[in-house]
């Protein structure tokens, strides 16, 4: 059993207990490395979000986060803003930590089913535990909404960090996916 399938079942488990009115169900592909993101509104424009990313990009590293996010979806545009903490679990170190970043997509005018955008968290060294020093996450997507409650995307994705006893940042992931977002 992959070391990443306990994380995947807490997050489940998360996102079950959290789905009282609507929620999304997002998963990602790539060469090296399988995301599950899975989010639910709990108030009007905040919504909790769970997920995690298992890499083997250059060596094994899986990341479990919890967030909390402002957001606003309509015709023009998809954003949110919020805090998240991700506990990275690597062959370069474990440790934890809270960031601050959000998302935002814009709906084509002449292709209003096309959407662009992209993500950012970042975490500083005062915020982590652990052997986590600091972390950075970044990714762009372009996505079709193929219907009103589906839409597939293809994105890139960059994830580093930085650990004690490393000289230096490292890339947990560094990778193009294909995925697809249910909401309901």
């Amino acid at each position: 059993m992959p070391r990443w399938t306990p994380l995947l079942v807490g997050v489940t488990a998360l996102w079950a207990a959290s789905t009282a009115q609507a929620g999304s169900f997002d998963l990602n592909l790539g060469n090296n490395a399988i995301e599950l993101n899975l989010a639910a509104p709990v108030a009007n424009g905040i919504a909790i979000g769970a997920g995690v990313l298992h890499s083997e990009y250059r060596e094994d590293a899986t990341m479990l986060h919890g967030q909390i996010m402002g957001v606003e979806r309509n015709r023009r545009m998809d954003i949110g803003v919020g805090a998240r903490w991700t506990q990275f679990n690597t062959d370069y170190g474990n440790g934890g930590g809270l960031g601050l970043g959000g998302y935002g997509y814009v709906y084509l005018p002449n292709a209003p089913a096309v959407s662009v955008g992209g993500y950012g968290f970042f975490t500083p060294s005062v915020a982590t535990s652990g052997k986590l020093d600091d972390s950075f996450l970044a990714g762009a997507r372009m996505r079709y909404d193929f219907t009103p409650t589906v839409d597939g995307y293809v994105g890139y994705r960059r994830m580093t960090a930085d650990f004690d006893d490393q000289r230096s940042s490292r890339t947990l992931d560094n990778s193009v996916h294909v995925g697809v977002n249910l909401r309901f």
